[in-house]
């Protein structure tokens, strides 16, 4: 299995996130967070379930 959410936060701490943004819908995902990144692939999407824990991620990050 593709450790998805690993990678995501690896490529985060390694300062390849450009922005992030919070959609109604996103292809099959509803709602989204969409993380853009600086690379390939360059977005990656983020369902509602994760968000609390990505929202911490981005609380860290502003510090």
């Amino acid at each position: 299995m593709y450790p998805y959410h690993n990678k995501i936060k690896q490529r985060i701490k390694n300062n390849e996130l450009i922005r992030y943004e919070y959609l109604n819908k996103y292809k099959n995902i509803s709602p989204c967070l969409l993380l853009h990144f600086d690379r390939e692939p360059y977005t990656r999407p983020i369902r509602v379930h994760r968000f609390k824990e990505y929202e911490e991620i981005f609380r860290e990050l502003n510090k």
